[in-house]
């Protein structure tokens, strides 16, 4: 949860918090505006703004720590957690873990939306009911569609987009709806 999160959560303007936490407006309005970095705050100014937010440090620290992959990565950890666990033991893993929602309540948006892709791409290959927990995302679309990076580099050394093209008319439907454009999801090394 960032800071933005707990304050808004708590209904609390960056004034109150700064005069409750007794951390000086001007630190808490850089660590706001991403011009101090949260993890590089002492340990004091941590607690005090966990303890008036009302969240542990480790709860307001933890999304600034973590590190985002990049989507190809992301992609390949997914396609080989399928490959090595099982389609229903993925299926299961992912909705307990519930990693869907905690990716979009994140903003990593692709991520988020292909692991619901994966989820109905493997229910339907295994004939299971589609999860209606995600009904509401399955209304999103990114804005602009994702190519993986080997489609990318054939159009780039082609210099035209027919490979993308190709690419997009074969798309597996599941993410092809989320406008991510993936083709092979099985052959993995």
């Amino acid at each position: 949860m960032t800071i933005q999160d707990a304050m808004h959560k708590r209904r609390m303007s960056m004034y109150r918090l700064a005069k409750e936490s007794e951390v000086p407006y001007a630190t808490l309005n850089d660590i706001v505006n991403g011009r101090t970095r949260l993890e590089k705050c002492s340990a004091e100014t941590i607690y005090r703004l966990s303890r008036s937010l009302d969240v542990s440090m480790e709860d307001l620290i933890a999304p600034y720590l973590l590190k985002r992959p990049s989507f190809e990565n992301f992609k390949s950890t997914v396609c080989h957690r399928v490959k090595s666990m099982g389609d229903i033991a993925f299926i299961v893993d992912t909705l307990d873990r519930q990693d869907i929602r905690n990716y979009y309540e994140k903003k990593w948006y692709p991520e988020s939306l292909y692991l619901l892709a994966m989820l109905d791409y493997l229910s339907r290959e295994n004939d299971l009911p589609i999860c209606n927990e995600y009904d509401d995302l399955r209304q999103c679309k990114l804005e602009k569609p994702v190519y993986p990076a080997g489609v990318r580099a054939i159009s780039a050394a082609m210099k035209n987009d027919t490979a993308m093209k190709r690419a997009a008319e074969t798309a597996i439907p599941e993410f092809a709806r989320f406008n991510i454009i993936e083709n092979e999801v099985r052959n993995v090394v």
